[in-house]
């Protein structure tokens, strides 16, 4: 039975376009697949702490010497960790937030790329050191920015470090097949946007029935 993992990370309520996409995703996907497990994380709502002094003295010391103090200035990592291992399917709402991802979302990262526990690290191997250790999962990213063409190759794409760095980060420990859906327009509250806004929301769709279909086939192979 399939997990799936929705984090949110807009600042926004009911007028999130990211949480619209992110519910949509899940309601269609339940629809189709009651049966998987569905996991909530709302890191706007709850953020993780940010990443302390005494993290990062834990984090890159051996678990079997972790002091007490060690092992607790590592738990929320550890548990956000653990979801995302158990995870088969991670949708993520990040709206564009001065270019980038909401604080909260970057403090989540910060938590899930661990050392010996997401990526491995060998320094004698000089040409890539780094060996991702999550795998077989697949990533969906529902974004939505104010202004317009932040996609490749577009006015402002060259501004747009939302799906760029997120692809890039969840590649790094491994989870690679990603979905990028947007909705633009956000500051013009006009035609354009409710155009975007349909035009995402029947991505949304089509997507969950080709992934669920997927989804359908592997678990007839399996039985």
């Amino acid at each position: 039975m399939p997990t799936l993992l929705q984090i949110d990370a807009s600042a926004r309520g009911s007028g999130s376009h990211t949480r619209r996409l992110s519910r949509l995703f899940i309601e269609e996907w339940t629809r189709l697949r009651p049966e998987d497990l569905i996991v909530v994380r709302d890191i706007s709502r709850a953020p993780p702490s940010p990443v302390s002094e005494a993290w990062v003295a834990a984090a890159f010391t051996k678990p079997e010497r972790r002091t007490e103090a060690m092992r607790a200035a590592l738990a929320e990592s550890d548990m956000l960790v653990a979801e995302l291992e158990r995870a088969d399917l991670i949708v993520v709402g990040a709206p564009m937030y001065n270019f980038g991802v909401p604080s909260s979302l970057k403090a989540y990262i910060d938590n899930i790329v661990r050392v010996g526990r997401t990526f491995g690290f060998d320094r004698s191997r000089e040409d890539n050191p780094y060996t991702p250790m999550l795998h077989g999962k697949r990533l969906v990213i529902v974004s939505a920015r104010g202004d317009y063409g932040y996609g490749a190759g577009e006015r402002f794409g060259h501004l747009n470090f939302v799906e760029p760095y997120l692809k890039t980060v969840f590649g790094f420990i491994g989870i690679a097949d990603a979905r990028t859906i947007e909705v633009e327009y956000d500051e013009f509250g006009d035609e354009r946007l409710a155009a975007s806004v349909a035009k995402a929301e029947d991505e949304v769709k089509r997507l969950v029935r080709a992934m669920t279909d997927g989804s359908a086939a592997e678990d007839a192979r399996a039985a």
